[in-house]
């Protein structure tokens, strides 16, 4: 078949390679218009136009709202358009474009998890199981009729980036069986269910700022859900100053059996190990205690938490993260 392909993001990449490796014949890829990235703030190439280098045709509409922006996927006369977050809504001309219609690629069971964020949300949520499923697109936020899914098991340290990464091959995989089986006649979708609906807004960097008086599973979920961004963060004030300083938290961990004393406070730190490697920063949180393992000052370089505490003067046992002195 004569396969187009949407996409942007690292996500979206071992679709779009599978696609390349696979029978089909990919006619052209749309993404994204180069966008300023880095300290720089140089215009770069999408993961996805990064990752097919020249070797198929490539278009970057700002919209897809008229005739001229989808006039090159019109072009490639494709039978169908294969989406893996894209970023652009896709409206009813663009869906009737493709002979076949278009498929495609969602990092969740739907319609669990509906929306832009079903990864993180699925890690915030504290769910076991999340998958991929390959569904036929309509004009509704992934309301389309599913063709196949996929479950992938939530293992307890996935992060947002590792969960993505998994999802990412399994999707790839899946889309493959999905074509041979609209190519064959075997594949036949199935609306989706009306129970169990949700919903994934959006990720928003208000969400960053970490609650220590929320139970530390939570703010556990909080930490690995919001890896590579926005990602957690917490303050804390310098003893001489009492200006407070902003610390991002990469890597956390619940400790077993550390539910919260009556003489407990949220946010202290009940005891730090810079001794050994990877050392940790132990916190009270409100139900619990959480071990802080990777930390970094905005601007500075990741840290395991015993290469911090040696070189920092602001940590102390009793010193209370969020308060400002």
């Amino acid at each position: 078949m004569r396969i187009a392909f949407a996409g942007t993001p690292e996500f979206a990449v071992p679709t779009l390679q599978a696609l390349r490796g696979s029978r089909h014949q990919l006619v052209g890829v749309l993404t994204q218009p180069d966008r300023p990235r880095g300290r720089g703030r140089h215009p770069s190439a999408s993961p996805v136009k990064a990752a097919v280098a020249g070797a198929v045709p490539v278009a970057q509409p700002a919209s897809l709202r008229s005739s001229v922006d989808t006039a090159q996927l019109a072009a490639w006369r494709p039978d169908i358009l294969v989406v893996v977050a894209y970023g652009l809504i896709l409206p009813r001309p663009v869906l009737e474009i493709p002979r076949l219609g278009c498929v495609n690629v969602h990092a969740s069971l739907l319609p669990r998890w509906r929306g832009a964020a079903p990864v993180e949300r699925a890690l915030l949520a504290g769910d076991e199981t999340t998958g991929v499923t390959i569904m036929r697109m309509e004009e509704g936020l992934d309301t389309g009729p599913i063709l196949l899914q996929r479950p992938v098991a939530i293992a307890p340290h996935d992060t947002g980036a590792t969960l993505r990464a998994k999802l990412a091959d399994e999707g790839a995989a899946l889309l493959l069986e999905a074509l041979q089986g609209l190519a064959d006649g075997s594949l036949h979708p199935h609306a989706q269910p009306l129970e169990g609906v949700t919903y994934a807004r959006k990720l928003e960097k208000r969400e960053a700022p970490i609650d220590w008086t929320r139970p530390a599973v939570e703010i556990d979920r909080q930490v690995r859900g919001l890896q590579p961004w926005p990602v957690a963060e917490t303050t804390l004030s310098d003893p001489g100053t009492g200006v407070p300083e902003r610390l991002l938290v990469h890597a956390a961990r619940v400790v077993p059996g550390g539910r919260a004393t009556a003489a407990g406070r949220a946010g202290c730190i009940l005891e730090m190990d810079g001794r050994h490697e990877p050392g940790y920063i132990r916190v009270q949180c409100g139900d619990g205690c959480l071990d802080l393992l990777t930390v970094q000052r905005p601007g500075g370089q990741r840290l395991p938490a015993a290469l911090f505490i040696r070189g920092t003067r602001v940590l102390a046992t009793s010193t209370v993260f969020g308060e400002v002195t």
